[in-house]
């Protein structure tokens, strides 16, 4: 069974930076396109970030150039580096399969906090 562990969240200023993590128990390959989503208080979770299984990547609008996703394929991991960090960034983060996420991949997720 595919468990995904979300970590590195936090509370930060505004303009910090946090990296989360996405450990997986099985191989990534298997999972093949990751992603990044996010849920807000009182809003619908929505996709901030996908990388493919070659390491293409895309992200939404709101976080271009501020969020960097990558993968390890041999450490089964995702990465998602966030700079300059902005209080509308806060939110429980998880990651999942890309374009659909499957049910049963959803970890806790990681809480990140952004406020001065």
């Amino acid at each position: 069974q595919v468990q995904l562990v979300e970590s590195g969240g936090g509370l930060v200023q505004p303009g910090g930076s946090l990296r989360l993590s996405c450990a997986a128990s099985v191989s990534i390959f298997v999972i093949n396109d990751m992603g990044w989503y996010r849920q807000a208080p009182g809003k619908q979770r929505e996709l901030v970030a996908t990388v493919t299984s070659r390491g293409s990547t895309n992200y939404a609008h709101s976080v271009k150039g501020r969020f960097t996703i990558s993968r390890d394929n041999a450490k089964n991991t995702v990465y998602l580096q966030m700079n300059n960090l902005k209080p509308e960034d806060t939110a429980v983060y998880y990651c999942n399969q890309v374009p659909r996420p499957t049910r049963d991949y959803w970890g806790q997720g990681t809480q990140v906090t952004v406020s001065s």
